[in-house]
């Protein structure tokens, strides 16, 4: 086995000789280097080969190589980002299906905060949604089996089933002492991307749930529709709250649809030269439409680049809380085998060069949002869970050495220093506004009335001219 070993690197290092072929006195000490680096390797995977060797001809019972090359695998990508994965055929089979918009599953996107998963947020109308799982939900178990030590692809795996099968979830949430176990049943994930309200007198709610394959064909079918209706179309408010993120060239797709020109997001890898820029194609119907964009803790990667894109642009205004700060670029390479890696390779960037990553995209005007009923009772609330708060994340370029003290969340500063006056104007909004749980109720007076951030963004939107001075 060792000389099989020995002869496939020998192999190696005669096919890495020839393919500098006449270019040896220039390439010489490049390649003095690398051969270093790679005799390194060398050690290191001899080193594995031993153990590997080891266990299969002395370990106490006969155990499946693949199996153990696959936890390697597996422990080696756990020394990397949590957005960094090995996925095993069955589960990248699975994960090949879930950006289509319909899957069996719950319907959740889940991160890692400290060894403990986490919920970013459920998807609206989905399993869990319905059963009441909230962002910032700690998932301490499934069906009695604790996730402390789980990788977000073994957890994945953990919560599949079949369609129509119930699931325990036991949850750790904020402000509750005790645990409770939540119990989804299983089902076809069909996610509507885009939800809209008609705010009446030509103004437009449109609410993105996720950035799936069809998410910017059904807006530009939406707003084609908006156009033609006989007011018009004199404004939108884009909901971007709660949503996880998605597919990278949709969120490109859907900035395009309100710029004339200008950068939307570019990519920067390992090495500064590869930098790539994706730019507005001059194509957008809806360049001079009023647009305010709601964003909230919850808001992540590609919403993270719809906002930044339109924010920078000077195209939108952005309103609620910053964002979470997923700005790291995944490429997902299938194996030989059928399974997939998912390989952290570049981080995003704003067109004004902020990078998102650790550091969100932090709103034009800082709003919080409120839940009507809560307003009785006091009024302070700790912000949700962020990239930044992830053990193992990728570090962002304006961020502190995590071992040193961290700097003060200034997002969190302005929320402390919230004044009286300010709450008098939350509690007159919730005493002067419809109840919302009122019969007959338009979709529009639902909608302002149980919700403060739209309420204001509503008002903007409608003041647009007044606010720009034109």
């Amino acid at each position: 086995m060792m000389a099989l070993i020995k002869k496939n690197f020998l192999l190696l290092a005669l096919t890495f000789l020839l393919g500098f072929g006449g270019h040896w006195v220039l390439q010489s000490v490049h390649f003095s280097i690398l051969s270093a680096s790679a005799q390194d390797r060398y050690a290191d995977l001899q080193n594995f080969s031993k153990v590997l060797n080891m266990i299969q001809q002395y370990y106490v019972e006969p155990v499946d190589i693949r199996k153990l090359i696959y936890g390697a695998i597996k422990g080696m990508l756990r020394e990397l980002d949590p957005h960094t994965n090995f996925m095993p055929p069955d589960i990248f089979k699975d994960f090949e299906a879930e950006t289509s918009g319909e899957f069996g599953g719950l319907g959740i996107e889940i991160t890692l905060q400290n060894g403990i998963l986490t919920i970013i947020s459920p998807i609206e109308d989905t399993p869990a949604w319905e059963a009441g799982i909230k962002p910032g939900d700690k998932v301490l178990a499934v069906d009695t089996k604790p996730t402390k030590g789980l990788s977000l692809v073994e957890a994945s795996q953990l919560m599949r089933g079949k369609k129509g099968s119930k699931i325990t979830l036991t949850i750790g949430r904020e402000n509750e002492e005790n645990p409770r176990d939540i119990v989804i049943t299983r089902g076809n994930v069909k996610v509507k991307s885009v939800k809209t309200v008609d705010l009446e007198e030509g103004y437009q709610y449109v609410k993105i749930t996720s950035f799936i394959e069809n998410t910017s064909k059904d807006l530009e079918k939406f707003l084609e529709e908006a156009t033609k209706k006989k007011a018009g179309l004199k404004g939108i408010i884009m909901d971007l709250r709660r949503n996880p993120g998605g597919l990278l060239d949709q969120a490109i797709k859907v900035s395009d649809l309100f710029l004339k020109e200008g950068d939307i997001v570019s990519t920067v890898s390992r090495d500064p030269a590869s930098k790539e820029v994706v730019s507005a194609t001059k194509l957008g119907k809806y360049t001079e439409v009023p647009l305010i964009i709601l964003v909230n803790e919850f808001s992540a990667s590609a919403s993270e680049i719809v906002a930044g894109a339109l924010q920078d642009n000077k195209r939108a205004l952005v309103m609620g809380n910053r964002t979470f700060g997923k700005g790291s670029v995944q490429s997902v390479v299938k194996l030989g085998d059928g399974s997939g890696l998912k390989l952290t390779v570049a981080r995003y960037y704003t067109p004004s060069g902020r990078s998102i990553q650790a550091e969100g995209v932090s709103p034009d005007i800082e709003l919080e949002e409120l839940d009507p009923e809560a307003l009785t009772k006091s009024a302070n609330k700790k912000r949700g869970l962020r990239e930044k708060d992830i053990e193992g994340h990728l570090i962002g370029e304006n961020e502190k050495d995590p071992k040193k003290e961290p700097k003060k969340d200034t997002a969190d500063t302005k929320k402390e220093s919230a004044d009286k006056d300010n709450q008098k104007i939350k509690a007159n909004w919730w005493k002067e506004s419809v109840d919302p749980n009122a019969k007959n109720l338009s979709p529009k007076d639902k909608l302002i009335s149980s919700d403060y951030q739209v309420f204001h963004a509503y008002n903007y939107v409608k003041a647009w001219k007044v606010i720009r001075g034109l």
